[in-house]
């Protein structure tokens, strides 16, 4: 069982940058794949970005170039850096872990961009 709580999450202007963290509880965090995830007002949940249990990453095109996914596996924790972020990128951003079958989600933290 994973226990994850997003963090980092606010207002910040067009241009801006953001680092969302991802805590996680439990044992065996370094073997779990992790995501991000976002969610916009009337908008499915859409994927981001994703990192495994070896370190490498996977982006969403929306991604590419602004973001970047890590994971520190001493701390339990995994991060979101958003560079350049514009109006669209605004969202509840949830975490993910994924071990097999097993899924497990945050709660989400809300990213605006706004001026």
């Amino acid at each position: 069982q994973v226990q994850l709580v997003e963090s980092g999450g606010g207002l910040v202007q067009p241009g801006g940058s953001l680092r969302l963290s991802c805590a996680a509880s439990g044992s065996a965090f370094n073997i779990y794949t992790m995501r991000w995830y976002r969610q916009a007002p009337g908008k499915q949940r859409e994927f981001v970005a994703s990192i495994f249990s070896s370190g490498s990453t996977y982006y969403a095109d929306s991604a590419k170039g602004r973001f970047t996914i890590s994971r520190d596996n001493a701390k339990n924790t995994m991060y979101l850096q958003m560079n350049s972020l514009k109006p669209d990128d605004t969202a509840v951003y949830y975490c993910g872990a994924v071990l097999m079958m097993n899924n497990y989600w945050g709660q989400g933290t809300q990213v605006t961009v706004s001026s």
